[in-house]
């Protein structure tokens, strides 16, 4: 009797046990793979909250640097749009995509190439991007195919806001030109009716829409890209009575190689101090307002309950010069231009919330995404995981910079150290160039011809010569005609 007692009790706790066990096995998240959301801005300098300027807004991009890594010294391996685009999403050199101006297209020199974004695909990903990864189109072109790589994503989502609709409301340096000279506007209506409001919209939908598969969501906004175009409140931060010039000393060309200041366009010879500050405040204005379109982004995976199993990247096709210098827009390989700013938000990872001094480069985000979601990376990627420094910042680190820019009849090639930027021009018979970060973080004193700093010269010649070969460099194939 005892026995057949105990055996209907232990009969009753089984069944008892069984609704709890299905009840655990339905509410139990799935065992999934991490997805990506790949965040870009374009023409994007660290005029950023979050990297200490003393004036822009960016609530948003300040947001992510909290939750994840904040990288200080990150760099762009060609300060152009379609060079330094189709260098990062490959993982490969611009000597070796001999893609060097934004009209070249890397399938046409390194045609089995799989992208970081096709890796995603062929492992069960679904792959998107909305608005501008590979240099599709810049904003007088919004809406066209262009330079995109169609293997690369399974939907892609092209928006077109008022933006391109107000053109003829656009301030110019060269009336009628928007895209690759300073222009602005401060435009009516919302943050909506703007392109990358719409682009916003666009990408909440497919979090939404995919939220229950393993997906890489890459997002690129057209802000602050010229013509620097945003609704008038976000000008409205930004009076121009608070923006503060760039201060240049009278002497700065002295002692520089010409080379490092061709990229100055001559239109900007018609610059004031007044036409000055109007242009940085509608860059100030295009930048918070891009930063809003990325926490819409942001707060959209967080109600989602995606935030805990997705990799944020934010970051910018390179760097921007806002008069430093003597400079405007891009294609320098002074820090300014040369320089991005990198934010990784990895889950799980130990290093949350801290700053790391690092030099890193563009190349090195293929690696790092591929090694945190467990994917395998092609043997021939030029950079290196980053995922020892998202455990802790200041991890042991030896891996310098690279970055180049070509001028008419040679090319400019520069490594950046945590100390030093050093930059040769040709094969150096063009002139050089020594900065020391430390003492100068300006780079307003150039120090290649200095005796006390030989030694350092040559150590860094021998990086520069490793990085780029002799003979090893031809020139960019001319466009495909289609």
């Amino acid at each position: 009797m005892p026995s057949l007692r105990r055996f209907r009790l232990l009969s009753l706790l089984v069944v008892l046990a069984l609704p709890l066990e299905g009840a655990q096995a339905q509410t139990s998240p799935p065992n999934r793979k991490l997805n990506v959301l790949f965040l870009m801005a374009d023409d994007l300098c660290c005029d950023l909250g979050c990297y200490g300027h003393p004036l822009v807004k960016s609530p948003n991009i300040d947001r992510l640097a909290q939750q994840g890594v904040r990288f200080e010294r990150a760099y762009c391996q060609y300060p152009l749009c379609n060079p330094s685009r189709s260098s990062m999403l490959t993982g490969r050199r611009p000597n070796t995509t001999h893609v060097i101006n934004n009209e070249a297209r890397f399938r046409d020199t390194i045609a089995d190439t799989q992208t970081l974004p096709q890796l995603f695909g062929n492992n069960g990903y679904f792959v998107a991007r909305v608005g501008k990864l590979y240099h599709y189109g810049v904003p007088t072109q919004i809406g066209t195919s262009g330079l995109d790589d169609p293997a690369s994503w399974a939907q892609v989502v092209n928006p077109r806001g008022r933006d391109k609709d107000d053109e003829s409301d656009i301030f110019s340096l060269v009336p009628g030109q928007f895209g690759g000279t300073l222009s602005w506007l401060a435009d009516d209506g919302t943050d909506e009716e703007q392109t990358d409001g719409q682009g916003a919209a666009a990408a909440i939908k497919l979090l939404e829409e995919h939220r229950n598969q393993p997906f890489f969501l890459a997002f690129g906004c057209y802000r602050p890209h010229t013509p620097y175009v945003a609704p008038k409140k976000w000008f409205e931060l930004y009076p121009t009575s608070s923006i503060r010039l760039a201060s240049v000393p009278t002497n700065h060309r002295d002692g520089v190689p010409p080379a490092a200041f061709l990229s100055a366009k001559p239109e900007q010879e018609k610059l004031t101090d007044e036409l000055r500050r109007d242009a940085i405040q509608a860059y100030f204005a295009s930048t918070s307002f891009m930063d809003a379109q990325i926490g819409k982004v942001v707060d959209a995976l967080d109600r989602l309950g995606l935030a805990d199993k997705t990799v944020i990247v934010f970051t910018s096709d390179h760097g921007y010069h806002l008069g430093e210098h003597g400079l405007w827009q891009k294609q320098s390989l002074f820090e300014e231009s040369a320089r991005v700013p990198l934010v990784i938000v990895a889950p799980g990872a130990k290093g949350r919330g801290s700053v790391s001094k690092r030099t890193v480069e563009l190349v090195d985000l293929y690696p790092t995404l591929a090694d945190l979601c467990g994917l395998p990376a092609p043997d021939y990627l030029a950079g290196k995981s980053l995922q020892p420094l998202l455990d802790d910042a200041s991890a042991a680190w030896n891996k310098p910079a690279f970055t180049q820019v070509q001028r008419p009849r040679f090319g400019g090639y520069s490594v950046r150290t945590e100390r030093y930027r050093y930059t040769e021009w040709g094969d150096g018979s063009q002139g050089s160039q020594l900065y020391d970060h430390e003492t100068d973080p300006q780079e307003y004193h150039n120090l290649a011809d200095d005796p006390t700093q030989a030694q350092t010269v040559a150590e860094l010649k021998q990086l520069v010569a490793g990085n780029w070969p002799a003979g090893t460099w031809q020139p960019p194939l001319p466009p495909r005609k289609r």
